[in-house]
């Protein structure tokens, strides 16, 4: 199993505690966390992103127990092992398309993947050079995709990826996370309220609020 999670609980403060169905996946493998509004999706990842610890249970990439690993360790390990989709972009403004990507081989001091094919294989490849300021809306998700696969990692999370997109454009997004995951032999979990995606990954587990 490249990846599992395992009785985890959390709790925010003056809020009920958050019980999580556990996980497990392998390479390749897909999966949905599906649950509405408030419901603890958010927390989940932050959880399984190593962004959070856990109150109770333990979450394993690789072998690894997330929460034996010290601060420095775990940063290092989530540059290398872990790809972040966020429902927004948050690309550096001050740097190109390519050298947003090329900040992710540099702090995970990894090598990861070649950049320019990658853009070619997200359809952006006469955007390497471009200011990430004048990226479409569709065009900057796929940029911040590239970002979280450029490591080759073993996990990818993506956060509510096709939640402002059509349903022609939510289709690419999600084919193309799942043909990518497939690529490196990563685990792919998408955090959605979006029911559309289940069309395409039916495997999925669901989020509820106590």
């Amino acid at each position: 199993m490249l990846f599992e999670s395992q009785k985890i609980e959390y709790t925010h403060s003056g809020q009920a505690k958050l019980i999580f169905p556990d996980i497990g996946l392998d390479a390749g493998e897909s999966l949905l966390v599906l649950g509405k509004s408030g419901s603890g999706k958010t927390t989940l990842l932050n959880l399984l992103a190593g962004l959070l610890k856990p109150e109770a249970g333990e979450i394993k990439l690789a072998g690894k127990n997330l929460a034996a690993l010290n601060g420095q360790e775990l940063d290092l390990f989530r540059g290398k092992e872990i790809g972040i989709v966020f429902q927004k972009p948050h690309l550096l403004a001050a740097l190109n398309v390519k050298e947003n990507l090329q900040m992710a081989h540099f702090f995970s001091r990894k090598k990861g993947q070649n950049i320019e094919e990658l853009l070619g294989e997200l359809g952006l490849a006469g955007k390497a050079k471009s200011s990430v300021l004048t990226l479409s809306e569709g065009e900057a998700q796929r940029v911040s995709i590239a970002r979280a696969l450029a490591t080759s990692p073993k996990l990818i999370l993506a956060d509510e990826p096709t939640s402002s997109l059509d349903d022609e454009n939510a289709e690419k997004v999600v084919k193309l996370l799942k043909t990518q995951a497939a690529k490196i032999g990563a685990a792919l979990i998408i955090v959605t309220h979006d029911q559309r995606v289940k069309a395409h990954i039916p495997n999925f587990v669901e989020v509820k609020s106590v």
